[in-house]
């Protein structure tokens, strides 16, 4: 009598489920299919806690030649000194003679959220009467953070983890000149657009008229498709038709024309970031005079985690799979990076495992 009930009762808990044909390999089960409250949503708490315990990283190159307003524009964007020449004492303007990349970096906390955010800077990029591969420092400069990680990820005894040095985000100054774009403009985002993401912006884009501004959007936005630059958010790299929607009015407005300044003004009894003329106020963060919003927004507010997605998912892979797949060729282990033009090659190397690129990292070295 009592085994009879025992299997009533698993007959009666089953019934409500879902019922799998023999070639369905998974089955979906739903809210209204299950018996009661199970606590799967409690995981979102349990991230949204960790993250805000743990804090994330955030690393955004600015490259532009000097005078366009770089570091005045990152200070906007995250409101506070965060530029390498707003952190310098007794900071003097000197255009260097070669590409130095320099970086600074600072922990912001908004409600209880901790960001280390690094801000790389190129002074003397485009600065030159002869700007022949000028790039070159920079492309060197990405590709040893994406190999920095990759040593570390093959160590036998891994950190827990790893620091993120990588740059997540380019951001390339035009200069408002209102015509096409340069042949440095086309040549460095056709070669950093392979291995990072990048966002073009217009920078003192108060200088042209709104007639003007559109003309030279559409212009750049040509030059971009006509010489196959990649620039961030790409098509193909589109979840859904939700990212899709909001991916195609972001690709609309790109490049932004944006305006930068940290100083504050009266405006019908509110203070406002603007910059003051003969003729008014512009507000940097009103969407009828600039496209800052639009900017920030991007960067931080919409894509700030997507950003690093593709870089993590997207680019770092590619180099990953490139640099074992040269590793494993011969069966040796990884060799010191060297640049040739706008990628590197392998020298001397010693043996110390054969791990593919199939192979997942965690099985090699637990």
């Amino acid at each position: 009598m009592e085994e009879r009930e025992v299997e009533e009762r698993v007959v009666e808990i089953e019934h409500p489920l879902p019922c799998l044909s023999e070639s369905d390999t998974q089955g979906i089960i739903k809210g209204r299919d299950l018996f009661g409250y199970v606590g799967i949503e409690a995981v979102l708490d349990q991230m949204r806690r960790k993250t805000m315990k743990a804090g994330f990283e955030f690393n955004v190159m600015v490259v532009g030649q000097s005078g366009l307003g770089k570091s005045t524009l990152v200070n906007t964007l995250f409101k506070s000194k965060v530029s390498r020449k707003s952190c310098t004492p007794n900071y003097e303007e000197k255009i260097s003679k070669t590409v130095h990349l320099q970086s600074v970096s600072h922990v912001i906390e908004e409600k209880g959220v901790k960001m280390k955010l690094t801000v790389i800077d190129t002074p003397g990029f485009g600065d030159q009467i002869n700007n022949e591969n000028c790039w070159e420092p920079i492309v060197k400069y990405v590709n040893e953070q994406y190999e920095k990680y990759l040593k570390e990820e093959l160590n036998v005894n891994r950190k827990r983890r790893i620091p993120d040095t990588r740059v997540h985000c380019c951001v390339y100054f035009l200069p408002a000149t209102g015509h096409w774009l340069r042949p440095i403009d086309v040549e460095f985002m056709r070669r950093l657009g392979k291995i990072v993401s990048i966002v073009p912006v217009i920078a003192k884009a108060d200088t042209l008229t709104l007639e003007e501004r559109l003309e030279f959007k559409q212009r750049i936005r040509q030059d971009l498709q006509a010489n196959g630059i990649r620039v961030y958010p790409q098509k193909e790299y589109d979840e859904d038709a939700e990212d899709r929607i909001l991916n195609d009015k972001i690709r609309e407005n790109i490049p932004f024309a944006v305006v930068g300044t940290d100083k504050e003004h009266q405006v019908n009894g509110n203070k406002v970031l603007g910059r003051k003329t003969k003729w008014g106020i512009i507000e940097v963060e009103n969407v009828a005079h600039c496209e800052f919003a639009h900017l920030r927004d991007l960067l931080i507010r919409s894509h700030l985690q997507d950003l690093k997605d593709v870089t993590h998912n997207i680019h770092y892979e590619a180099y990953r799979v490139k640099r074992l797949n040269e590793s494993n060729a011969n069966g040796l282990a990884l060799s010191p990076l060297t640049l040739e033009n706008e990628g590197w090659h392998v020298g001397k190397c010693v043996r110390v495992c054969s791990c593919t690129p199939d192979t997942s990292l965690d099985e090699k070295f637990p």
